[in-house]
């Protein structure tokens, strides 16, 4: 218990600027004074259920003050798992920050991956472009050849073939995949084309073969290894030259031959082509009583007679030296026996129009000049 006195400062200091100030003050009372109000209120009713209800507000104060007590330590755990989570969120925080930097880092990286992508495509892009133009060319040129050709890998499945061949072996897009001897050909009295491809994978030997198909037409079939930039085996290529007019001057040559020979062999002439040294290299029918396979190789020097061979060599010679044919009769001496020949010499030349050689034709004309 105090006493509490409120004064106005004015009244106090006697000074008007004061108003509105109050003096508050604070005493405690005396030893008689407080024992004459603890009797007073021992006496008053009011001031027993005052007590009790200071008791009892006093009790509710105490329950609050444990419930706020309570309160604020659980406000202090929740603080303190609040400053754990914190703490978590700023670990967490700064690995997301640091993963943040890697996925900088590697943003950098992939897009320097996709730079070099771009470069590796711009260049692969250049790269198909050359690609397709040297497949157009080779297209062209293969087709333009008029060569027909077969492409076929290591289990002999056609690769890729140019419409030439369909000639020689029936051939559609649609056979492209499926082994070679699967396809009907043309060919006549050929029916080796798996024995011989599979045999040049197997040496690595080139093989040739000149077949015929039922049209008459002649190629010359030419199977080779199929080798890659870097020397690998990857199957063979068939290739078919047509031959047919080839074949046909051979023929025409052959019956040209032929007639040639009964022509000679009825006039007796003897025609035959040496080269610069006069050495026989082709002869058509014996000469001098030797056999061709003896004459060939060699000169009239180690044939005939000094006389007969000096002779003969000197008009022989004289050709090649000028370029210009010479006809003559000259008497020589064969196997002891006079005999009058008569002897055509013409130079024999090159493509660019060298003197390689001479031909010569010579016919016995003994009997001839004594008959007339």
């Amino acid at each position: 218990a105090v006493n509490l006195t409120v004064q106005p400062m004015g009244a106090i200091l006697g000074e008007a600027n004061t108003t509105g100030l109050l003096l508050v003050s604070f005493e405690e009372p005396a030893p008689e004074d407080i024992k004459a109000r603890g009797k007073a209120k021992e006496g008053n009713p009011q001031t027993a259920n005052a007590d009790s209800r200071v008791a009892e507000l006093e009790k509710e104060l105490r329950a609050k003050e444990e419930y706020l007590q309570t309160t604020l330590e659980e406000m202090e755990t929740s603080a303190e798992e609040l400053k754990s989570t914190n703490e978590e969120m700023q670990s967490v925080n700064e690995e997301l920050q640091s993963t943040n930097e890697e996925l900088e880092t590697s943003k950098e990286e992939l897009q320097s991956v996709n730079e070099e992508l771009a470069t590796v495509n711009a260049e692969l892009q250049t790269k198909l472009a050359d690609l397709s133009k040297t497949n157009n060319d080779m297209n062209n040129l293969l087709a333009g050849t008029g060569i027909g050709t077969i492409f076929v890998d290591h289990q002999l499945r056609i690769r890729r073939f140019t419409p030439t061949v369909t000639t020689a072996i029936n051939l559609i897009q649609g056979d492209i995949g499926r082994p070679v001897t699967h396809i009907v050909t043309n060919l006549e009295g050929y029916a080796r084309l798996e024995e011989d491809s599979q045999a040049v994978l197997d040496t690595l030997i080139p093989k040739e073969v000149e077949v015929r198909t039922k049209n008459g037409t002649w190629y010359l079939m030419r199977i080779a290894p199929y080798r890659t930039l870097e020397n690998v085996i990857e199957g063979v290529v068939i290739i078919f030259v047509d031959i047919t007019a080839r074949k046909r001057a051979e023929e025409e040559r052959r019956l040209s031959e032929e007639r040639m020979w009964v022509v000679l062999t009825d006039t007796g002439i003897k025609v035959f082509n040496q080269d610069r040294q006069l050495r026989y290299t082709w002869i058509s029918n014996p000469v001098f009583g030797f056999a061709i396979e003896q004459m060939l190789g060699k000169t009239d020097n180690e044939l005939l007679p000094a006389q007969t061979a000096g002779v003969l060599t000197a008009i022989k010679r004289q050709t090649l030296e000028s370029g210009v044919g010479a006809h003559k009769e000259i008497m020589i001496t064969v196997d002891g026996a006079e005999r009058l020949i008569n002897l055509t010499v013409e130079p024999q030349r090159d493509s660019a129009g060298n003197i390689i050689g001479i031909t010569c034709s010579l016919m016995d004309v003994t009997e001839r000049k004594r008959i007339g």
